[in-house]
């Protein structure tokens, strides 16, 4: 067998990886999931009467608080169930995509 890893399908996976930790999806979802925790606490623990009246009794910091961790529990599902697919064989720094521009712009000036 060689190197590259082959699937069931027949296809040639080769060194194909997810982009785990990079995903910008883990970034936004353990943001908005740290501050709906701290939201969550504030609402439990730190509640008075006073928030209530002005929110109209409604305890905001808890409400906003469960719900930005639902949004955060999603974009962890939607990292999980659609991974991005990296492969090594791309050209990351674009260098492909601006020669080919380069080439279909004709000359800078004309004399």
């Amino acid at each position: 067998m060689s190197g590259a890893h082959s699937t069931d399908d027949g296809t040639d996976s080769g060194d194909r990886h997810t982009a785990g930790a990079y995903d910008v999806r883990n970034v936004i979802a353990g943001l908005i999931g740290l501050y709906g925790v701290v939201l969550v606490v504030m609402g439990l623990a730190g509640s008075s009467e006073q928030d209530m009246v002005k929110t109209g009794g409604v305890n905001a910091n808890l409400w906003s608080g469960i719900v930005m961790v639902v949004v955060a529990l999603a974009f962890v599902l939607w990292t999980r169930l659609r991974p991005v697919v990296v492969d090594p064989g791309a050209a990351v720094d674009g260098s492909e995509a601006a020669e080919g521009a380069a080439e279909d712009r004709g000359p800078a000036h004309e004399s």
